[in-house]
């Protein structure tokens, strides 16, 4: 009986293990997308950001968003697209990026998170996705794609606005 108990629990920590690759590479990327906002990186930035993927989520959620505001219906449906475009290339700064992370507490003094503590903020989702919370048991705030063998942005959950002339994105 011993025996079925260790091939049971040596099955258990396989199978554990890989579910946690994906997120352990996920975290790996995403600590360089980090390291690349700190650095002001601009090509290592660009190397995790799919600025189409980002636009096309970014255009259907402002969509969405409109439909729900009788006032802003109309105009939304018309201005979404240009609009999220230039906002997106603007925004798809590390510069920017900077910036909303000063909003989430980040301190340039501070050291960034290692890898192991980003692995234990990112959430495996299907289709070669994974989401990335800002604090433990957070919403879904960040979503990277696997695309290729690197982990790139396509999505952003938390509120987006204007804030002092700057784009402000917020849980």
């Amino acid at each position: 009986m011993s025996r079925f108990r260790v091939a049971i629990a040596l099955i258990a920590a396989v199978l554990a293990g890989c579910s946690t690759i994906p997120r352990f590479e996920a975290a790996n990327d995403i600590h360089a997308f980090l390291v690349s906002i700190r650095d002001g990186d601009r090509p290592t930035f660009d190397q995790h950001v799919d600025k189409p993927a980002l636009k096309s989520n970014l255009k259907a959620r402002l969509m969405t968003e409109s439909r729900h505001s009788d006032v802003l219906a109309g105009v939304g449906a018309f201005l979404a697209g240009p609009l999220v475009d230039i906002a997106v290339d603007a925004a798809a700064r590390p510069e920017v990026f900077r910036l909303v992370a000063a909003d989430y507490g980040y301190d340039p003094g501070k050291p960034l998170p290692s890898t192991l503590a980003i692995a234990g903020l990112v959430k495996p989702l299907d289709g070669g996705r994974a989401c990335v919370v800002t604090r433990k048991g957070g919403p879904c705030s960040f979503i990277f794609k696997n695309e290729q063998g690197a982990w790139r942005l396509i999505d952003f959950q938390g509120h987006i606005g204007l804030d002092k002339g700057r784009l402000r994105l917020t849980e």
